[in-house]
């Protein structure tokens, strides 16, 4: 082997032998870790606050339902849909699953309006659960 071959080889053993160069490599690995570790806790964070935003409008529209006595078929629609189902795909607690079940069995109305701008109420004779879709 040449020289110059012979000292770019122990340059090379040199650098891989050192302990600056795996203390900088454990060091990055830390760091990244750490980066990691924090976009988890962030992820984690933004996911507890979603469920607390959907418990919550799950709550309001029930108990709002459950005052009036009845419920539309999209009213129900949209929460049974769009917020609970989703909701306890995420791990929703017994609170927001013992109203809906509650509102399940309120009777529902039909709501539909006239040329004029007018607000029919129609009693359908169903409870809303019957209104699931399938």
């Amino acid at each position: 082997m040449e020289p110059i071959w012979q000292d770019i080889v122990k340059i090379v053993c040199a650098a891989l032998a050192s302990s600056g160069l795996w203390a900088y490599i454990t060091a990055r690995r830390e760091r990244k870790a750490k980066e990691k570790e924090k976009k988890d806790e962030t992820k984690d964070a933004q996911s507890a606050m979603l469920m607390g935003l959907g418990h919550d409008r799950i709550i309001s529209l029930c108990e709002k339902y459950i005052d009036r006595g009845w419920v539309t078929s999209d009213e129900y629609d949209n929460l049974y849909s769009y917020l609970f189902v989703p909701y306890e795909r995420l791990g929703g607690n017994g609170t927001a699953k013992r109203l809906m079940s509650i509102v399940d069995n309120l009777p529902t109305r039909k709501v539909e309006y006239t040329s004029d701008g007018k607000r029919v109420e129609t009693i359908t004779g169903k409870k809303a659960s019957d209104n699931r879709s399938k």
